[in-house]
Parts: structure tokens; sequence; C-alpha cells
């Protein structure tokens, strides 16, 4: 499918042909018919793109930041990979568009094929002709709105909410200041609220078309206080809406004279937001940041989960505001249709974006973008590749299920270093980012199916996608007779577990891996030499100071992530037997007593494993901490003779003659020891972690979980896992 996207480290806009995005179960597949280019918003984005790294640097000084911290702790190399992955990757744009359903999830409620939808949402509803939309930024249409029309919905609905956070009553008098797309239905609505409406804006041709809908307009040149002032019997205006983009604070200062005692200023452009204390204090002005589409903007739970608002406690979601505008446009209160100033094909997005960035001169403001609904579209998106050429004979064919920053910066980049392995398929989520991964390591094509990787040409199938996806998408690859790399975790829960050592047995020729690179890193084999010859038990504690994660992130959903401990920790339990060489028979795990963290989600406990030889580990993790100290730190003892791993930078070892300190000339982790392991062990038929170990850390990470829930050791029974 086609697809409108741009290149951070270049600004460069392409339309590129990409795989449909994959469809979850509380999501909508809808082909487009049209889509809206916001001039304001994805100008700001345009903009960035085509600064240079120092600009960009200077407009984002927290990125900075954290490219710097990642540099002081992981190095030049993998801080560098990480960043020119995320700079190269394509960016989707776009966040409103109309179109059909194809198909609907099977959590989703009153939707089915065919059905006429407008869409929202800045990572979903993007310039293409297929777009995975979650139901609650999905509404259906009036039967005479067109699908033009409510290609604007997401812009209304951004309107409605700030014309709701102004609180209007009937009589009231606003101005609104910016006369783009958001200006023009912001004066719409307040005029269908029954307000008087004065409207602002350096551009005459913007200024007529708001006196069109009914508003007093004042143009370049033209005393805006003077004016609002006289119209309101020198009171001031009821409200201001701010829907301007600009770099100057006078329009707040400006606002704060036409305001009358107690008025309202919402603000919905970017504005800078240095309010003059004296006249905002005196007068008691109330200001607020109107927050995007409305209640649910940015939580997950309602954006991704489908969790809706009760109607009775939030009466206007995102959902319900974009209804809303719908009616209003069907009842012949808000024109939309009037405000389209320029359609391009879909194909032509290049030539509509030089409007936005100032290489065309003619005026714009309603820009629309219109798909060929008839065309008949390959379910696979074939990329021009290095490897193309090559035969899966030639060497080990992967195929990779996801493309996040953990696979391009991590794990791609030694398989590409390994002269056996081959780039075949590529499936991401999202589709664009598939097209983007597959042309920079050279696959040989990228896809929205997953089958497609799990033909004869594939050998191995890498998993990289979300936790909740992992023992399905393991399951289904061994039973199609393909090896498999599972990122972390193996599964969520033991009765994924059971499923996916029964899928193993049933395919005794495939290896199974799970990527814990720890065990490969230089300062564990060197601890690992250290105390080979102890024949007493074992002591290990390993300390992480892990940091905070938003409780928002995908990680923290139970669903999707499940937690810190079973999708982090089991690096460390894994660890932690790795060191002992000893299979786990026992785990008591105890978290912090805090109100907000149930169990499954407690990222602050002790962790206390016992192995089958009579040695223990403990593991401490936090994200509590602070980052000025080292992450991870591991101390292990036994046999008079004792060992330090310092964040896998430097090792300490005592014992068996004067104390030795290692210093590595790179934190190393093992990724790269882990990549080219696996590799011959596929070469050779000989795996390079016995499954059963694999298995036994991870059965041991979740009862870890387990554990804190009933607060009592729990038994580690591989058998537990099925014969």
């Amino acid at each position: 499918m086609k697809q409108v996207t741009q290149t951070l480290s270049t600004g460069q806009i392409e339309v590129s042909d990409v795989p449909v995005p994959a469809l979850r179960d509380s999501f909508v597949l809808v082909r487009n018919v049209a889509s809206v280019i916001s001039a304001g918003t994805e100008k700001t984005k345009i903009d960035m793109g085509k600064k240079n790294l120092l600009q960009k640097a200077r407009a984002r000084p927290d990125l900075v930041k954290q490219v710097l911290k990642k540099l002081q702790t992981e190095g030049l190399k993998k801080t560098y990979q990480t960043v020119s992955t995320r700079l190269t990757a394509p960016s989707a744009l776009g966040y409103s568009c109309a179109g059909t359903v194809i198909a609907a999830g099977g959590m989703v409620e009153g939707l089915q094929p065919g059905d006429r939808v407008a869409c929202g949402g800045a990572d979903y509803a993007n310039h293409a002709e297929f777009v995975a939309v979650p139901k609650n930024l999905v509404v259906k249409l009036p039967d005479n709105v067109s699908d033009e029309a409510a290609a604007f919905t997401t812009v209304g609905a951004i309107a409605m909410q700030g014309v709701r956070l102004a609180e209007p009553m009937l009589g009231e008098t606003f101005l609104v200041i910016g006369l783009g797309l958001l200006g023009q239905i912001a004066v719409q609505l307040l005029r269908a609220n029954g307000c008087n409406v004065i409207a602002s804006d350096l551009d005459q041709s913007l200024v007529e078309r708001a006196e069109a809908f009914g508003a007093v307009g004042i143009g370049s040149g033209a005393d805006t206080e003077a004016v609002c002032l006289a119209r309101t019997a020198n009171q001031g205006v009821d409200g201001v809406l701010i829907c301007a983009g600009s770099s100057s604070n006078a329009i707040i200062e400006m606002c704060g004279r036409v305001v009358r005692q107690k008025g309202r200023v919402v603000v919905v452009g970017a504005v800078p937001m240095d309010i003059p204390r004296q006249e905002y204090f005196m007068k008691e002005i109330s200001v607020v940041i109107s927050r995007s589409y409305g209640p649910g903007r940015y939580d997950p739970r309602y954006e991704e989960q489908g969790h809706d608002y009760p109607i009775g406690y939030v009466r206007f979601t995102e959902k319900r505001n974009m209804e809303s505008f719908l009616d209003l446009v069907s009842q012949g209160k808000v024109d939309v249709e009037s405000l389209i100033t320029h359609r391009f094909a879909v194909e032509e997005a290049a030539r509509a974006y030089q409007l936005i960035e100032g290489k065309k001169t003619e005026p714009y403001i309603g820009i629309i973008l219109v798909y060929d609904c008839e065309k008949k579209l390959a379910p696979t998106a074939s990329i021009a590749s290095a490897y193309a050429s090559q035969s899966a004979k030639d060497g080990i064919a992967l195929s990779f299920f996801g493309a996040g920053n953990y696979a391009t910066s991590t794990l791609l980049p030694p398989i590409k270093a390994h002269n056996r392995a081959t780039l075949h398929g590529l499936l991401t989520s999202s589709g664009r980012s598939a097209q983007g991964v597959a042309q920079r390591f050279g696959f040989g094509f990228s896809t929205d199916q997953i089958d497609d990787l799990l033909t004869d040409e594939t050998d191995a199938l890498v998993i990289t996608s979300r936790h909740d996806t992992h023992a399905g998408t393991a399951i289904a690859a061994l039973t199609a007779g393909k090896h498999v790399y599972v990122e972390k975790p193996l599964g969520l829960s033991v009765e994924e577990l059971i499923a996916v050592k029964s899928a193993m047995i049933s395919r005794p020729e495939c290896q199974l891996m799970v990527g814990f690179n720890r065990r490969f890193a230089p300062a564990t084999l060197i601890l690992r030499e250290h105390f080979a010859g102890v024949d007493s038990p074992l002591v290990v504690t390993i300390r992480v100071n892990a940091g905070s994660i938003p409780s928002d992130h995908w990680i923290q959903d139970p669903e999707a992530g499940g937690g810190r401990i079973i999708g982090e920790a089991c690096h460390f339990v894994d660890l932690a037997a790795s060191l002992v060489g000893e299979r786990i028979t026992s785990v008591f795990a105890k978290g912090t007593a805090k109100a907000e963290k149930s169990a499954l989600l407690n990222d602050n406990c002790c962790i206390t494993l016992a192995f089958a030889n009579g040695s223990i580990a403990t593991i401490v993790y936090t994200s509590d901490g602070n980052s000025a100290l080292a992450k991870e730190q591991v101390e292990m003892f036994g046999g008079g003779k004792a060992a330090q791993i310092d964040d896998f930078k430097q090792v300490r070892l005592f014992g068996g003659g004067s104390p030795q300190n290692r210093r590595l000339s790179t934190q190393d982790k093992g990724q790269a020891s882990m990549v080219k392991e696996w590799l011959s062990g596929l070469d050779s038929g000989q795996p390079c972690v016995h499954p059963a170990v694999l298995l036994n850390s991870s059965l041991a990470t979740v009862l870890a979980v387990e554990s804190m829930m009933v607060g009592m050791p729990m038994i580690v029974d591989n058998q537990l896992l099925g014969a």
C-alpha cells in the first residue's frame, strides 16, 4: 500500500510502498478514502526534520539529555546505532482521515466491514491507503456526510475540545485568534452555541472566510483590543480561543488586556506562555491548555486497549467529541467542505506538502489527500534487497517479526556481520517501519502476514515484537518447523510456557533460543572461569538499579507487557542460573508495599532463588533508585573466593592469588556474542543453550510474580510444563 512518511534525519517526504498494518483485537482496519493535512501540526514536524543535528538538539534538549545518559552507560557505538535508527526510520504523517471498514477486531463493537467511518490518532489515522485504528478512535458516519467532510473529524474534535474548555454560554462574546482550520471550525462551533464571535488573523482571506460564518473580522493592522472593547461595552470579551501558532509572547499578553474580569483563555495552538501576572491576577483570568481531542487522549488504556470512560462521569471523551462534531456537520451547523482549497492524489503528496512548506505561494487552508479505492493491492510489499539474488541455502535465512529499537540497534548489526546469516522477510505491526528497516538492512521483502515468514525459505524466525505476542508466535513458528529466537520473555504465564514446551516436543528438530544475553557477557564468562574449581554451594547477589518507567508505558500493561519483573528481571534470573550452573528449584519474592502497585506490576522487589546443588541467589530489583548509581552490580562468593561485576564494565576477582581488577574496553552485556553463538548452534545442530535451561529460567520468573501474590515460596519444577 501507499503511505506518506518523513525521514527525520533529512526531513524528506516520501510516498512509500509498505505492508498493510496488522489488525489487533480492539482495532479496526480501514481503507482510506480521504485524509486531511493539518498544516500547523504537520508543518512543525516537517520543519523539525529539515533542521540539522545541532538545530534539532537545540529544539529538543530533553532528547539530548537522554542521548548523553545512554552514551555514559552504553558507550559510543551502541548510542550511535540507536540514534541512527531513530533518525533514519520513516515517520508517519497525518492524524485525521475517513474511509471504509475492511475488518474489525474481535473486541470491536458496533462496526463491521462496509461501514463508513472517520478515524483519529497521530499514530494510527495516517496518510495511507490502509490504517489500523483503535476502536475508541473510530466513529461511524451519518449517511449525509461525505467522506471528504468526515476526514476533518479529528481536526474538528480538537477545536470542539477547546470550545468545551472555554465553557461558552448563550449570548457570550469570544475572540478567536488564528483562523486556520482549527480557528475556522472554532468560529462555527461558537456560533452554533449561540455566541458572538470576533475573529482575528494576519491573513485577510482567512478573516473573510470567518466573516462568512458570522464572525466580526479583524485583519492585519487593525486594533484588536479596541474592537473587542467596542463590541462588549468596554467590558472585554468573555473568553479567547488561541488557535494560532507563534513564537511571540504578544498573543498571551494581549489576551490579558481584552478579556473581562474572571474571563477565560483557552490555548489550543502552540504559543509561548509567559503570562503577565499583574493583568491576569487583577482580573482573575482562567488559563487552560487544551489537550488535543478530549478526555482519553494519551491514555493507552482508553486509546489502545479500548476501555471507555463511563458517560455518567465523562460526558465527552475523544470519541464522543468526534461523534458530536459529525452530528453538527450532518445538521449543517458546521461547514467544512467550503474550507477545502486543494485535493491531491496520495501519490502526489510531496506536491501537497510544498504548499505548507512555503515552496508555493498560492493560498490554502483545507488540503485533502484522496485514495484510489478501486485499486487492488498485493498483500506483500517487495523491497529491493542486497540479498535478493542469494538463495536461502547460501546461509541461514532469518525472518523477523518486529523491528523496534532492540532489533535494529542490538540484534541486526551483529547478524549482518555474520557471514552465514541472510535476511529474508520482515513483519511489523505498523507496516511503515518494516519498509524502512527492510531497505536499511537488506531484507528480501516486508509483509503484513505472519504466514509469509513461515514458508520453506525461512530457516529461523526472530521474534522481537511486544511481549504478549511472543509465546503465540513462537508456537506458530515451531509448528511450521522453524528455529525460533525470542527476545524475552518467552511467555507471560505458566499456561503460555506449557504451550511453548508442547510445541517444542512436537518438533524436536527445531531449536528454541531466548535472548538472555547476559550469560554470554565477557564479565559473566570471567566469573564462571574464576569459580570453575569450586565444589561447595555458591552465593550470588545481583542488584539492579533499573530506573523508573512511566506507568502508561506498554511494558506496564499487564496484558501487553506483563510488567517489568517478567519483562526484564527474567534477564537476572537467568544470569544467576548461568553463574551457578544449576537448575533453579524454588523461588520466593517479596515486593515493597505501595498503594499503586499490584504484585504483577511491582518493580521494587527482592527475589530469592534456590538451586539443585544448594546454591542460593538474591536479586534486588528497584525502580526507585537514582541514575547516578550504576545500573547493575553482581557479587559472587564460594570456596574461599569472591568476585564482582560492576555494570558489565569492570570485574574484580578475589582468591587464588592477588586480587585482580579487569576493566573492559566498553560495557558489554553479551549481545553480539549471543548472536554469534546462536547462529553457530543453528549451523552445527547443537543449541548454544539447552531449551530446558531457558524454560527453567522463564518458569522461575513467572513464579516469582506468583510468589509475590501469595506471599509464599514456589517450587520451580520443569515437570509443571509437561513431559
